[in-house]
């Protein structure tokens, strides 16, 4: 469990509304309907720090909150949901692409994924598209509860597969917000990656212009 105090700072809407980059963040991404929100309520042992809607893409703003003296939890928009316009996906895909890319107090990522269905497209874009920044990515495969112990342990071995075949600095767990499942072991990565001072990049890679691969979030 967490120590410190998660508590709600900002949103933003533009890069020019986000907070000063300094310290250090870790920054939240998911599918919509992935579990996100449910997991920071978990992790923070809040209940409505960060809202739970069973409609997926309610969140539409980047959302920070303090979790100690310049440490932040930084939750992002939703991604993959079919409702919002193009346009509108465009945007957002734009806004978390150029945090990822820009953000130079950011040192980790966690990607949430939906255990019941393993990694889909648009998490495997955005994996491949932020792992050669170098920094660290968790993925947390939520509402383990709903599968049986079998089928935790099918689906744990087959994401941890995936992933090792090209991405050296991405790790994943079984999770459960309902069923407090792995959430200390969560808690203690987030913790860890927020208050270890060395190894945070200095030098990010332009992937914007490396990479040919769709900006995350505009489509599958």
């Amino acid at each position: 469990m967490t120590h410190t105090p998660i508590e709600f700072l900002a949103s933003a809407h533009r890069m020019e509304e986000m907070l000063p980059d300094s310290g250090r963040e870790v920054a939240f991404a998911g599918r919509s309907n992935a579990g996100k929100s449910s997991a920071i309520n978990a992790l923070a042992s809040k209940h409505k720090l960060a809202f739970v809607s069973k409609t997926p893409g309610r969140t539409q703003t980047i959302n920070f909150f303090s979790a100690g003296k310049n440490q932040r939890w930084v939750d992002l928009p939703g991604y993959g949901y079919a409702k919002v316009s193009k346009t509108e996906r465009a945007y957002w895909g734009e806004l978390i692409s150029t945090y990822l890319t820009n953000r130079k107090s950011l040192f980790g990522l966690i990607v949430l994924v939906d255990s019941r269905h393993g990694i889909k497209p648009l998490d495997a874009q955005l994996i491949a598209w932020f792992s050669p920044t170098g920094r660290p990515i968790h993925v947390l495969l939520t509402k383990a509860d709903k599968l049986t112990q079998s089928e935790s342990i099918a689906i744990l071995r087959k994401v941890q597969g995936e992933l090792a075949r090209g991405y050296a600095n991405c790790t994943v767990q079984l999770f459960s917000a309902t069923a407090n499942r792995g959430v200390t072991e969560a808690n203690s990565i987030v913790a860890k990656w927020l208050v270890t001072p060395a190894e945070a990049p200095t030098e990010f890679h332009d992937i914007q212009e490396s990479r040919t691969e769709k900006t995350p979030g505009k489509g599958e």
